[in-house]
């Protein structure tokens, strides 16, 4: 069992790291690392904890949040966000651009892919027969490896589609293992570009983004850190551009200048 030493090791450094709170989860971080610790034969928590903060390679640091960072999601989650950002968000990009053709859109949880797709296919759909004059490639991130090699895989089990429409089944995926699972088609696979990134680090972008989805991920962080990245978010957008968190989370105003349009869709004002 961990200790309340041990406990607080892991959850500062965890926290000085990756800006998650895990400072009222402790029989969560116990129960995720326990089995992992006994079948490497760690003599306990401090033990692994040596061995996360010595490894040059950080392979045990990427196993340290893999296994401490939930992942659930699924195909169609809060589809309001989708309908809003193809009858909304998507015109008033598509006349910004008009002339760059050049449309940037993040998701910065990617978990195991459902969502980056789900906005890919919500975009193959919008821009129809013009989607090949307009680069609409989808920048997806996860603090996560082990899920993003999931996504990388495109495989789901044929219950995960069940709420896909047919004709987005029929059109973005391809039944195997005689359709008990479904793969994405490589051309809808080739939209979406993931990487492994952390939200704590500078954000890297050279073109400010249209549209920025951090759905589900504030819950992870205290309010100063979420005001922390929620400032990082507002300076990456476009001016006008829209950011969607999840329909359970909470954005305090007052910290950060978005113009509320929805409880849950936000966006930068125009000319900011």
């Amino acid at each position: 069992m961990i200790t309340d030493e041990e406990f607080r090791r892991i959850s500062v450094f965890v926290k000085q790291r990756y800006g998650i709170d895990l400072s009222q989860k402790k029989v969560i971080v116990n129960g995720r690392l326990e089995n992992y610790i006994k079948h490497n034969n760690w003599k306990n928590f401090n033990e692994f904890m040596d061995v996360v903060e010595n490894d040059q390679s950080g392979m045990q640091e990427k196993m340290l949040v893999n296994f401490l960072t939930t992942n659930h999601t699924y195909f169609m989650r809060e589809f309001e966000h989708f309908e809003y950002f193809k009858n909304t968000v998507l015109p008033w990009a598509r006349a910004k651009e008009k002339n760059s053709r050049d449309l940037r859109i993040w998701c910065g949880a990617a978990s195991t892919g459902e969502e980056p797709y789900m906005i890919a296919m919500v975009l193959a759909d919008f821009f129809g027969l013009d989607r090949n004059q307009w680069d609409t490639k989808v920048l997806a991130t996860d603090i996560s490896t082990k899920v993003l090699q999931q996504a990388m895989a495109g495989v789901y089990h044929a219950d995960q589609l069940n709420k896909v429409p047919e004709s987005w089944k029929n059109r973005f995926f391809k039944p195997v293992m005689g359709g008990a699972q479904y793969v994405v088609k490589d051309d809808l696979k080739q939209e979406v570009i993931f990487r492994q990134f952390n939200l704590m680090a500078p954000f890297p972008f050279k073109k400010k983004m249209h549209t920025i989805f951090l759905r589900n991920v504030m819950i992870y962080f205290d309010e100063p850190t979420k005001c922390e990245v929620l400032q990082k978010v507002y300076d990456s957008l476009e001016p006008g551009g829209y950011l969607f968190i999840g329909m359970t989370e909470t954005l305090d105003r007052n910290s950060v200048p978005f113009q509320i349009i929805q409880p849950s869709i936000f966006r930068k004002k125009e000319g900011s």
